[in-house]
This record gives C-alpha cells, structure tokens and sequence, in this order.
C-alpha cells in the first residue's frame, strides 16, 4: 500500500478572475468584494472561522450524543471527531496538504463523513462528486481542479474504481493518490487502514494549520449541471457554507432532538449542507445513512430511528407514497419532508398529507452555487401548494429580467438572478464563462425562469438553461448532443426533456442522421455507454427526423421538438 506514482501536487494555474475582490491563496477563485464582504460580517452572517472550528466546538458540546448511524452502529460527536483527527493526521502523514482538491466520490456511509470532516481539519478541499460519475466526468474534475487524490469505493456493483482511477493517474500530471474504501490493491491508500491507523503526527499540526485557514477560501467545490457540456466547480466557503447551513436549519426546524434520514447522494448540496449533515451536526441532532431509496428499507428506519425530518426528491415521493407498506409503519415522528430538485405537483404534496398526517412537505428551491428558497411552516395553504416560498436570508437578492435585463412586473416570468452573503460571485478557474454567468454586479444567472406569487412568494415555470431535469439531476443536453455528434451516422442532433409524470422530464435524442445510414435506439446507448458518461445522462427515448423545425431566428426550435415527442407520447399512450 502507498502512494500512486509519487509525484508532486501541482497547483492549478492560470489567470484569475478575481478583479474586484479580497485575494485568495487559491489561484482561479473569484471573491466577494470588499463592500459586501465587510457588510455580511457586520450583519453576523460570516463568522470568519473555519468549517473545522465550528464543529470542534460542536463536537465537545455534543461528545455524548449520536451523530450518524449508519446501518447498525451508532457514532457519537466524540467518535466523529476522534476518527475524523487520526484520518487527517494519517492523510498528512500521506503527503496532502492544505488547499490541495481531492475528488470523493463515497456512497452513504459513514466513512464519508469521517473523511470530510478530516478533510476540513487538513485544509484539503473535497470535490464532491457522486457515486454514479464515470471516466468522461471524474478526469474532467480533475483535470479543471488540479486534483491530487481520488477517494472511492473499490466497486459498485460490476464497476471497478480502482481501475478508474488508476487510468486517470496514468493521463494526470497532478493525481498522486488513490483513496479506496474496501479492498485497496498494492499502490492505493486503504480508507478503513487509514482510519485505524496510530497516527505518527501531533494533533498540534491540526491546529496550526487552521490557524492559517482563510475562511474566505473554498471548504468544499460543489458541482454545477452546467449548459456547456463542460462541468463547472462551484467554490463554496468556510464563511458561506456554514451561513448555508444554518439558514437552512432555521427554517426547517432542526433542534438537538432532531433526525434527518439521507437516502440522497450525500455529496449533493440539499443533502450535505441545506440543512443536511452539516445542519444536524451544527445543532446536536443525528443523522442516519442509508444507501438504499426502496420502501422496504426506507420505512423501517423511520419508524426503528424516530426520524423527524427526510429530504427528497419528488420522483422517490412519488415511489413511497404509492408502495401499499406506507400503512404499515410509524411515521408519527415526521416533522417534515423536504422536497427538492424539481417541482413538487399540489397532488403530490396532498396524498403524502393524507398518509402521514403530522408531516409538513417543504417544498425548496436551491442551487450548489448558493440561493436557497424555503416554503414555510406557517405559510398559508396556496402559498405551500402553489410556490417555492422566498430566500433564507435577510440579504438574499432577488431579481426577474426579461432578455434585455429588465425587470419584468410583478406576476410576469423572468429570468431569475440571484445575489447575497452565500452565493458564489464566479465559479472557479473559468473568467471567460464568468462574464456570461454573472451581470456586472454581481448577480448569478441561474437560467431557472420564476414569476412573483401574489402572497410575494416565487413560483418557478421552468428553464431558460438548456437543461433537463431528470427527477432532480440536471443534465446538459450539449453535453450528450456533442457525444452523440461523434456516431459516424450522424448528421445533426437536438436532445429535449419530453415529459413524465413520475421524473418529470426524461431525455429524448432527436437526430437526423447521414444520408443511407440507420441508427437504433439500442445502438445509440451503446455507442454513448462506450463514452462512460453516469447512467443517469443516456437518452431513454430516440426520434428519427429528416429535418429540425426552426425558430423565427433560423434556430432549432426545442420548444417544437418538446411538443412533437409530447404528443407522440399521448398518442402511445391513448394506443395501449
């Protein structure tokens, strides 16, 4: 066991956007400028402390109670805090160092919290990936970061990580480190070893690097769905990312006594920090893992653990309120169910009321880049069945535009801007995309189209982004139409979500292809599974065209490929 290859981290160069704010130590992060900086630390919403010193404190204040439970073991904050230091000492001792980037990709167990709260006290930045992730995303994180580790379960079902990372060592001028969980071949570091290893260094180290943290630096890089084919690290603070955290608890009721139930990836944002793990932890509550979403496993944990709060996605709602077993557990400790992702039908949210009377369905809207909007507990009836609520924070700025960045009148759809004390001002290392991204002064172009509820509230009618929103994971149609561009019988390409009542949208591959050629439906996910692109990205349908309708403009018209696979649908399904 060692290191792989044994070079030196190399630093990410190149221009930095950063023009108007504070330095950074890490090359390529825009940020906050200084006038608004000085005001979110004279409203007391950035701290300047490290996420490793709050919880410090947490993890005395707390010693004796349960912080995770992950299948049939029970870790307290003292635990937590124990194993996290003697994995940070070890991960030193295995040549990591502060502001290095280190792609996680862990599923939902506890080791993934042992390795971000060690990463947190070495100064490391994770950037977190998800399980599904494959080859053409993984070598794409870490070539955009600098990545000097990779830290991954050995398999998931019949896909090896060791050989994957392996690979991209072999292409990376900057990968050193493969970090596996479970069986970790001669030449990769043992996570499990690592963590039960007598550390050789003095936890003093720990505190001295801390002390040279700057809490406006990155504690986590978040990823973005991005429109560009191209995937974009989203730069989350110390400073920002623990106001995140407790905003979100706030207005999700999380107290010592509650229990939050993560079935979601947990590198997701909603699930690690909105309020998710770092939420529970922040107040002394508990937080139980599971790597499963099926009713039979989910149902049991809830009743056995007294979960009070569950965060979604409305697809798996959909899945557990139509699983006749929902009437044969407990649920009276639900406090609430958080909905995310995508937007939650009033049908949806009026069944779960029926079936678990004491539960509250909390209907969010967020992004990894910042602006998080809650429904309240007190909101009246239409605003909880009808809109996304309003932001968390007292200095969340909101504005609608239309395409010339005018503000549209209350009650109108515009794009929807965002800027405040959480949400990033550029995502990292990428200026030229920045200048698209964000207006002038500031404001992020989230590409989601809102317009203003009566009650004040905001309610989101769809995208402006090419995207599509499979039951909560955003896919960049460009992405897989560059894919799908490089079949030789393909001419031209136009990917579109075409509606579904359980994901809401699933991708549809609309090509013409080349004169004389053929092209199935199960050769095109061959020919894109050969791009080892997450499962989550193949297209699930495939439509033939001679020609692409066209917009005033002479552009392809989505919105008119959209209807056309919408009607072919209904058609179908009139038919059977």
């Amino acid at each position: 066991m060692g290191e792989l290859g044994g070079r030196s981290p190399s630093p990410r160069q190149g221009d930095s956007p950063c023009t108007t704010g504070e330095q950074s130590m890490l090359e390529g992060v825009v940020k906050f400028p200084p006038e608004y900086a000085a005001r979110y630390r004279e409203r007391g919403y950035w701290e300047d402390r490290t996420i490793a010193d709050q919880f410090a404190e947490r993890f005395k204040r707390f010693a004796d109670h349960v912080a995770v439970i992950d299948r049939d073991e029970q870790i307290t904050y003292a635990q937590l805090d124990e194993r996290s230091t003697r994995l940070a000492l070890n991960l030193l001792d295995a040549g990591l160092r502060p502001l290095d980037r280190i792609v996680v990709q862990l599923p939902n167990v506890v080791e993934f919290a042992y390795l971000y709260f060690a990463l947190q006290k070495i100064g490391a930045i994770p950037i977190m990936a998800l399980p599904s992730h494959r080859y053409h995303e993984v070598s794409q994180f870490v070539e955009l970061s600098g990545a000097v580790a990779c830290a991954m379960p050995d398999r998931q079902g019949d896909f090896d990580f060791t050989a994957l990372v392996g690979r991209i060592r072999d292409e990376s001028p900057t990968l050193r480190l493969g970090i596996i969980l479970g069986d970790a071949p001669p030449g990769f570091l043992s996570l499990r070893e690592l963590l039960a290893k007598e550390p050789t260094r003095s936890p003093d180290e720990l505190v001295a690097i801390q002390a040279q943290i700057d809490p406006t630096d990155p504690a986590v890089f978040q990823l973005s769905g991005g429109t560009t084919g191209i995937p974009k690290l989203i730069p989350r603070t110390h400073n920002d990312y623990i106001y995140n955290s407790k905003c979100a608890s706030e207005v999700t009721h999380i107290g010592p006594d509650s229990a939050l139930l993560l079935v979601l990836p947990i590198a997701h944002n909603l699930p690690l920090a909105c309020p998710g793990l770092q939420g529970l932890l922040l107040h002394g509550g508990r937080v139980v893992l599971s790597t499963s979403t099926r009713p039979a496993d989910v149902f049991p944990l809830v009743e056995r653990h007294r979960v009070t709060h569950i965060a979604v996605v409305p697809a798996l709602l959909i899945r557990w309120i139509n699983d006749p077993a929902i009437k044969q557990y407990d649920f009276s400790s639900l406090v609430a169910i958080q909905s995310g992702g995508q937007r939650l039908q009033p049908e949806v949210r009026i069944r779960t009321k029926e079936l678990i009377p004491n539960v509250f369905v909390q209907e969010n809207f967020g992004m990894a880049e910042g602006m998080l909007m809650f429904v309240r507990f007190d909101d009246p009836e239409d605003v909880r069945l009808e809109t996304v609520g309003l932001p968390v924070s007292p200095d969340d700025e909101v504005r609608l535009v239309d395409d010339d960045d005018h503000e549209v009148a209350d009650g109108e759809v515009g794009e929807f801007l965002a800027r405040g004390p959480y949400t990033l001002r550029g995502y990292y290392g990428v200026p030229e995309y920045n200048a698209r991204a964000f207006t002038t002064d500031g404001f992020y172009r989230s590409g989601d189209l809102m317009r203003k509820h009566p009650s004040g509230r905001y309610m989101v009618e769809g995208r402006k982004k090419d995207l599509i929103n499979r039951g909560g994971e955003k896919i960049s149609a460009e992405e897989i139409e560059n894919l799908i561009l490089q079949h030789p019988a393909v001419q031209n390409v136009a990917c579109v979500g075409m509606p579904d009542p359980v994901l809401g949208e699933r991708m549809c591959a609309c090509v013409i292809l080349r004169q004389g050629q053929q092209l199935t439906f199960p050769e095109l996910v061959q020919f894109l599974s050969d791009k080892e692109i997450a499962k989550f990205k193949l297209p699930e349908r495939l439509e033939v065209l001679d020609d692409f309708p066209v917009s005033t403009f002479g552009k392809v018209s989505k919105k008119a490929l959209v209807e056309m696979v919408a009607a072919k649908l209904e058609a179908e399904k009139a038919t059977a």
